[in-house]
């Protein structure tokens, strides 16, 4: 199993949702967060803007799924044909365990 963690520009959330949920991927934890990436944040005069409002999005999936997932998340965040700065970035992490609190049943 994989946790796959996808920080995201908001305003493309519902794209991406929309697209893991027709993919077959339809568990996906939401939360709001604020941070920055290599660029520091965003200059607009003499300002610097670098809590940037982001979207985290976390599932984890089976480790045959991960690529599929990925691709899924790049495609539907990016921006533009190439992408741009503050499309994101996707970290993908092992998962040993996982439970279902209601069941007690292992896996996912």
């Amino acid at each position: 199993m994989q946790l796959i963690r996808a920080i995201i520009r908001p305003e493309k959330v519902p794209a991406v949702m929309k697209e893991l949920l027709s993919a077959g991927f339809p568990a996906i934890t939401k939360m709001s967060v604020f941070g920055r990436g290599r660029q520091m944040g965003v200059k607009v005069g003499d300002v610097v803007y670098d809590e940037i409002p982001k979207e985290l999005l976390l599932l984890v999936v089976g480790d045959e799924d991960s690529e599929d997932a990925i691709k899924v998340i790049m495609d539907s965040a990016r921006t533009g044909e190439s992408g741009n700065f503050g499309d994101g970035r996707i970290f993908v992490s092992p998962v040993e365990e996982a439970y279902t609190v209601s069941t007690g049943k292992a896996g996912l």
